[in-house]
């Protein structure tokens, strides 16, 4: 094993030191945490009289009947104290729907409205927001979400005990919105078919876990109803308010069926040859049965994703796998309920390995039905998913199947297992014989106390092929307060480890992150909102050979803040150690096996995102192996109106004396976007990147129109060519989609 130096125990120490000498400051600043209320406070629902028109201006009768709900709790810029841009909501009820009616006051009004872009499921972090979340199954560790935007953007998710979120869930609901010179008014119609709850019992007032929260962006103030503290999301489900006086429908089975019919034309060309050209018409669609309030069951019949975001390229430097995220709606819905979701490190299930020929990168394979169960209550979840891959050119047909169980217990601990299985075909004509691979793990979560959390999973493998066992995990242990945070993750990965339905970042690995950071928010430096230095560790060795090290590197950022006017900068260094023992050539150039040691600085800037025009930049120096690596990145966005947003990027790596043979290497990744909207339902997205190093150059052109709720019609047009500048090859698509949902 490689010893550390005596940099790395400097280094250990400073970590240290920061942390200690920023412990009293912090502090004597920050408020602590609160916990959950005894006696949470209530909320009361109006029952229609009339009849309540979707048009963002509360102008029926009822809305002057109902409840105002005021009393909102500051968390943002600091918690607590006078609140610059109030709030007010209203609740109101008929036979069908759930509304919200919503004010949202700014003391510049129109002119004081920040947001990015009108697209659906946007980036609340750069835009002006309300939403309100609903656990109206009182489990205390979900809920789901209803956003918007003062423009009637919309964003729904679920969210898994405060630590995981599913942006790409959608539900059939309606928000219209009206700007005024006072601020904005929010109107929201939620249907109670889109919301899953339990069937009243006679004599028993029905109360729903709620909260609603508020950004006003340009002063970076965020407020929440109930209160809840700084350290926590607006999903933190145990401070939830209660609706009260509620009389809904009993829960019914409801079916939503989603049909769809598409032509894609496609060919390929080698210089001007045309050497594939395809024209196919397909039909499908997707069915979902909420046979009663608890069970969900999902179909999917010659699924389609051809109107999915297009993956970004992406240079690796580093010896680790690169993670993909999911874009895919069929998959990204209820994701958050499999075991290992929401991290990067070991998912014995990861659903881009469904749907692609032989890799996360391969083509992709047609896939002819899915089937997805879900039964999730106040006290346990149960799910199963299973999906058919037809033959194609270049790869079997196979079966892909998962089955979960988590048990809930205590106000936010669960316990769960999994169990995936895949099954590869015979295909005599491609010499492939049949094969499967399984995957048994247990994992869950316990929170002693809100401000402690505490994860683990562990997974053990078994391939048919290889006859091998394998076995990886995850064991994560924070503390998230107000003043701090302080966490250590471990996760490893067994060389005979194999997940052929999951995703792990490297074999044979066991890695180690101890570290933490403190949370100043100082007086006496008006022009700082919030500093947050620290440090974490990074320590690989072998899973096989304790012993055997791999690589360590400190990522310490005494300089870690943000500006009263919303701009942030980085200040930080990576001392790294590296032990290379294997063959490693990144971007082709072949690293010598042996030691290294080298520190590398990070220089991070950007603007306030949220103004129409922002700017980013990176710079990062220093050695790199043997060798000296430059790394550039700048970034700009130019939003007049939420109508228009043009986005361009740039990546450089500059790498000199590097390698065995001591190579010099100039990579540039160039990316533009231009987002144009008529309003949040019809909008067109241009989107193209070019990588120098393999001469790539791709565009992804997509226009969409919601002509009715969650029914689109989508025209995309994708190239690919392997050369920009003298094509060589070249790939040519034109999609045409038409879906239509109709929920009974």
């Amino acid at each position: 094993m490689m010893k550390p130096s005596q940099p790395l125990s400097k280094t250990v120490f400073f970590c240290v030191f920061v942390l200690v000498l920023t412990k009293p400051v912090f502090s004597q600043e920050q408020k602590a945490n609160f916990p959950p209320p005894q006696n949470p406070p209530k909320i009361a629902a109006t029952k229609v009289e009339g009849k309540i028109s979707i048009d963002g201006r509360l102008s029926e009768p009822d809305w002057d009947r109902a409840e105002i709900v005021s009393d909102f709790f500051r968390v943002e810029p600091a918690q607590g104290g006078q609140i610059k841009n109030p709030t007010t909501v209203r609740v109101l009820y008929d036979d069908k729907n759930l509304y919200f009616g919503v004010f949202c006051a700014d003391s510049l009004g129109k002119k004081g409205i920040r947001i990015q872009d009108l697209r659906r499921d946007f980036n609340k972090g750069d835009n002006d927001v309300f939403g309100i979340q609903i656990d109206a199954q009182n489990t205390k560790q979900y809920s789901i979400s209803f956003q918007t935007t003062p423009y009637g953007n919309q964003l729904d998710q679920q969210s898994f005990n405060d630590a995981n979120t599913d942006d790409d869930w959608n539900a059939l609901w309606t928000v219209r919105t009206q700007r005024t010179e006072l601020g904005f008014v929010a109107e929201f119609a939620i249907p109670f078919k889109s919301i899953r709850y339990d069937r009243p019992v006679e004599g028993v007032p029905l109360e729903w876990g709620i909260t609603f929260y508020r950004m006003a962006r340009r002063d970076y103030e965020k407020t929440v109803f109930p209160a809840i503290p700084q350290s926590f999301s607006e999903n933190r489900m145990t401070y939830a308010a209660k609706l009260t006086g509620l009389e809904v429908p009993p829960p019914s089975a409801n079916i939503r069926v989603e049909p769809y019919a598409l032509y894609q034309y496609e060919e390929t060309k080698d210089a001007d040859q045309v050497t594939g050209k395809s024209n196919e018409p397909k039909i499908g669609g997707d069915v979902k049965w909420a046979v009663n309030p608890n069970t969900v069951v999902d179909l999917t019949i010659n699924t389609d994703f051809a109107q999915a975001d297009v993956d970004r390229a992406v240079n690796n430097l580093e010896r680790f796998n690169i993670f993909f995220p999911e874009r895919r709606q069929f998959f990204l819905e209820n994701s958050g309920i499999w075991s290992g979701g929401g991290n990067v490190q070991v998912r014995p299930f990861f659903s881009r390995t469904i749907g692609l020929e032989n890799s996360f990168n391969a083509r992709p394979a047609p896939l002819d039905f899915g089937a997805r169960f879900t039964n999730r209550d106040e006290s346990q979840t149960i799910a199963g998913l299973v999906v058919r891959q037809r033959e194609s050119e270049n790869s079997t047909s196979s079966t892909f199947g998962v089955a979960r169980y988590a048990k809930n217990y205590g106000d936010e601990n669960n316990i769960g297992a999994m169990v995936t299985y895949r099954l590869d075909d015979t295909a005599q004509d491609l010499g492939i014989a049949s094969r499967n691979n399984t995957t048994l793990s247990i994992d869950g979560l316990i929170r002693p106390k809100s401000e402690i959390t505490l994860t683990y999973l562990l997974s053990s493998s078994l391939d048919s092929e290889t006859g091998q066992t394998g076995y990886a995990g995850r064991i994560f242990a924070g503390a998230q307060t107000n003043n701090y945070y302080l966490g250590y993750l471990n996760a490893f990965v067994s060389e005979d480890y194999n997940a052929d339905m999951g995703y792990v970042f490297q074999q044979d690995v066991m890695y180690h992150s101890p570290g933490g950071y403190a949370i100043v928010r100082p007086k006496s430096l008006p022009f700082i909102r919030r500093w947050d230095p620290g440090a974490f560790v990074n320590y690989y060795h072998d899973f096989e050979d304790f012993g055997n090290f791999q690589q360590a590197s400190l990522y310490i950022f005494p300089v870690y803040t943000w500006f009263k006017d919303n701009s942030f900068l980085e200040l930080s260094f990576t001392p790294t150690w590296q032990n290379i023992n294997f063959g490693f050539a990144p971007l082709g150039i072949e690293i010598e096996e042996g030691n290294y040691q080298y520190t590398r600085y990070l220089v991070m800037y950007n603007t306030d995102q949220s103004k129409k025009l922002s700017v980013s930049g990176s710079y990062q120096l220093g050695k790199f192996y043997n060798g000296v690596r430059n790394a550039t990145s700048l970034g700009i966005r130019y939003a007049p109106i939420p109508h228009m947003a043009l986005s361009a990027n740039y990546e450089n790596n500059n790498i000199n004396g590097l390698g065995i043979l001591k190579e010099d290497l100039d990579t540039n990744l160039y990316s533009a976007n231009l987002r144009v909207a008529l309003n949040p339902r019809i909008q067109l997205s241009t989107f193209y990147q070019y990588n120098s190093y393999d001469q790539q150059g791709r565009w992804n052109v997509r226009l969409s129109w919601e002509y009715m709720p969650l029914s689109f019609i989508y025209l995309v047009f994708n190239d690919t060519q392997m050369d920009s500048f003298d094509p060589v090859q070249n790939t040519t698509q034109f999609i045409s989609k038409i879906t239509f949902l109709k929920q009974f």
